[in-house]
């Protein structure tokens, strides 16, 4: 039977336990129970959003009909390169860590495609992350990363785990991590919490109601900052599924905007260059946030349009930096390149990622023109791939 985490010094260990986990492992399948609600939903989207920045692949198993109502959490999926894998579909091959969310026993897991095997297989970590306690529940993860505790939901849970990350600078510095509560972030978060507790309604200790309204006022203030200024307050869930909606529409159209300015020159690499004009046309009809994320989905799909690789440059905003940043992608059928020699052979300072993804960062006063810096990068890059 499942039992709250009795010392806050055990709690800790666990966090930190998948913490490392986050940092150390790849391939990532998340799962949740059959018939999924708000929270079983929201809690793996949220998760997936933390994996994505410190640029792990996520797979999340949905293989029960999604409720309409809860079709923008899908799409945050969509533009943060998180795959779906639906009913009958094939699981990835080498996952390395299966996530369990929102379930009270393993004879409640959603059904998949060799479910049995992946649990029972040892050298697969198993994490879980659950607020049911007591009754005929039962543990699902391997020992010391169980993070099953009495919240309002797991939603909460997985907010719990940004808010001990944030405190992690140095780990967030050297994994390239600049902003955890990305707004899709909260807004997961905040679905799960709000889904769960009925707007709050069924909150019962200082803790969960001290979440509750933490991510609400967040939400509020990034929604007010990023999106449409002078907003109010969203205040019910009708309001949330609605904000979003139109959320999943601007992305949808600032991808095209994005598309229209692909290059196809190279035979290796699909590119795309945001150039200050372009950016001021952005700033006007986007939030930050969504022009970002819509970057790291462009820079996916040229990667696999291409089959080898993708490269989307854009500039900052001038009242957040001076950079212009550099995102580049491996297709998945394309192993051959370590994206990372790409940093050492240009001898880049500002950078990081892992074998198939990287980002770096130039300032835009060392660059004279951006088209002759962009046409050496991807020479030097198609000369690695011949190697």
């Amino acid at each position: 039977m499942k039992a709250g985490i009795p010392t806050i010094a055990e709690k800790n260990r666990i966090i930190n336990n998948i913490i490392k986990a986050i940092t150390s492992r790849d391939n990532f399948l998340l799962v949740g129970h059959k018939n999924p609600d708000e929270d079983c939903i929201a809690s793996m989207v949220a998760f997936s959003l933390l994996l994505s920045k410190f640029f792990k692949k996520a797979h999340l198993v949905i293989s029960s009909e999604i409720h309409p109502h809860f079709q923008y959490l899908l799409n945050i999926c969509r533009y943060n390169s998180i795959e779906l894998v639906k009913q009958c579909g094939k699981i990835p091959e080498k996952i390395s860590t299966v996530i369990i969310f929102d379930t009270p026993k393993p004879s409640m897991i959603e059904d998949f495609s060799d479910s049995s095997s992946l649990l029972s297989d040892s050298n697969i970590l198993k994490i879980e992350i659950d607020h049911h306690l007591e009754a005929d529940s039962d543990y699902i993860g391997n020992n010391g990363y169980c993070l099953v505790d009495e919240a309002s939901s797991a939603s909460e849970l997985v907010g719990l785990i940004a808010f001990k990350l944030k405190n992690r600078t140095g780990l967030l510095e050297r994994h390239q991590v600049f902003e955890l509560f990305s707004r899709n972030f909260v807004l997961a978060v905040l679905t799960g919490i709000i889904g769960d507790s009925k707007m709050g309604k069924y909150l019962k200790t200082n803790r969960e109601k001290w979440f509750y309204r933490n991510f609400s006022n967040m939400f509020n203030q990034l929604l007010s900052k990023k999106t449409h200024k002078g907003s109010k307050n969203l205040s019910t869930m009708k309001e949330v599924f609605d904000e979003l909606e139109k959320l999943s529409e601007k992305e949808d159209t600032c991808f095209r905007y994005m598309m229209k300015r692909k290059n196809s020159c190279s035979p290796v690499i699909r590119s795309v260059v945001l150039n200050p004009s372009d950016m001021e046309y952005l700033k006007l009809n986007y939030d930050h946030e969504t022009i970002i994320t819509v970057a790291r989905y462009t820079a996916d799909k040229l990667a696999e349009e291409s089959s080898y690789l993708s490269l989307v440059v854009y500039y900052d905003d001038p009242d957040v930096s001076n950079l212009i940043q550099f995102r580049m992608r491996r297709s998945q059928d394309f192993k051959k390149l370590d994206l990372r020699k790409v940093i050492a052979h240009f001898s880049i300072e500002n950078g990081g990622g892992h074998p198939g993804a990287i980002g770096f960062r130039i300032d835009r006063d060392l660059i004279e023109n951006i088209d002759e810096y962009v046409n050496l990068l991807i020479s030097g890059t198609e000369a690695l791939v011949r190697e």
